[in-house]
């Protein structure tokens, strides 16, 4: 994958990399417009499918600590941020989308958005295990970083914490060793969106 790729790869195209906006679903910042450049291979999750996972979450996240490991457009982490979570650190590694990323969270104010300009793999690989209460995964659907990002995300997920993952198919628990231990307690399909909450078979 290019560097200047962003991070999520599924379904849109370029068109010279003008701005548009997506809308915040609920929260402090609720029908709050943000900007997002229209770069090729970024879309942010659908509004249907953010609805439907902060349903799932509680709507509120308050004192949560959540990571977006792909964060693209932003649209979980502003999302997040506006459902009270208490951290919310978004990585992407595309300079001008980590732009747009910083812009949107000086316009809020959003003092607990930390935006890191970075490679999501190795940058995941350094924190701190058990470190997030909530990690969102949207890679690009057309490599393999699926498989590996799950790897290094697993680990940072709090003992009674969620994991989000879109993907372009459905996940398989079976014969997958990296979730295993694991349940799917939640899941969706939006077009060509599969999307899915895991949690912890005993969570402590």
């Amino acid at each position: 994958m290019p560097r200047s790729a962003p991070s999520r790869a599924h379904g849109a195209s370029s068109k010279g990399g003008k701005p548009h906006a997506i809308r915040i679903i609920g929260g402090d910042w609720k029908r709050t417009p943000l900007p997002v450049l229209d770069l090729d291979g970024l879309r942010p999750t659908p509004d249907r499918v953010r609805e439907t996972l902060f349903n799932w979450l509680g709507q509120r996240l308050d004192g949560q600590r959540c990571l977006d490991l792909f964060a693209g457009s932003g649209a979980l982490g502003f999302e997040a941020a506006s459902r009270g979570a208490a951290r919310v650190l978004m990585v992407e590694r595309n300079a001008r989308a980590a732009g747009q990323l910083r812009a949107n969270q000086e316009r809020l104010a959003a003092r607990t958005i930390e935006i890191a300009e970075a490679d999501g793999l190795r940058l995941a690989a350094s924190l701190a295990p058990g470190s997030f209460d909530v990690v969102f995964l949207d890679p690009p659907f057309d490599g393999d970083l699926l498989g590996k990002a799950l790897a290094l995300a697993v680990p940072l997920v709090s003992a009674a914490g969620f994991l989000y993952v879109e993907a372009g198919n459905g996940l398989e628990l079976d014969g997958n060793e990296t979730l295993a231990g694991w349940e799917i307690v939640r899941q969706g399909k939006a077009g060509a969106v599969h999307f899915h909450l895991l949690q912890r078979e005993n969570k402590e």
